[in-house]
């Protein structure tokens, strides 16, 4: 922020009657402040502000989870009050235990899986199955592997397939 805009944002604070009030930090070095109710210089009423001031002051540096899931209620209105250091870290605590008992439930389903298995798995059969029963040649000699041909026996003309009119009647 350049020093006109700061010099314009101390005026305006000045003229409104805006205060701010600090009413904390969290680990992360963002700071929450509270301007309550208020009457500007005009007359009108403006309602109660939650403001956070980012640590990292670039929009483009922030990424989701800079600011604490408490403190995020408090800004948008779904707590009353700012939550305090005591229950952020105990809130914090109870995020890394429920993170590690989800990772072991985790491995424990996938062993007993892997288990259950192996036990429904038959083993591998040894036999070796020629041909299949809705193959022509099932339970017959197979074909042989050697190219046969009727090539020297075929005559041109000999076989004429009959007509449409014939194979229908």
């Amino acid at each position: 922020m350049g020093w006109p805009q700061g010099l314009f944002r101390v005026l305006w604070r000045a003229l409104s009657k805006e205060v701010k009030e600090q009413v904390g930090t969290d680990r992360f070095g963002n700071k929450y402040y509270y301007i309550p109710e208020h009457k500007n210089w005009r007359g009108q009423t403006v309602r109660e502000k939650r403001i956070v001031e980012a640590s990292n002051k670039r929009e483009i540096d922030y990424e989701v989870g800079d600011i604490p899931a408490e403190w995020e209620a408090w800004i948008r209105r779904t707590r009353k009050t700012p939550p305090t250091m005591e229950e952020i870290l105990k809130n914090e605590k109870y995020r890394e235990e429920m993170q590690t008992k989800s990772k072991d439930f985790y491995k424990k389903e996938k062993l007993i899986s892997e288990e259950s298995h192996k036990e429904l798995l038959a083993s591998p059969v040894q036999t070796q199955i020629k041909g299949h029963a809705s193959a022509p040649y099932f339970g017959k000699e197979e074909p042989s592997v050697a190219p046969t041909s009727t090539g020297k026996t075929f005559q041109p003309g000999s076989w004429m397939p009959q007509d449409s009119k014939h194979r229908n009647q």
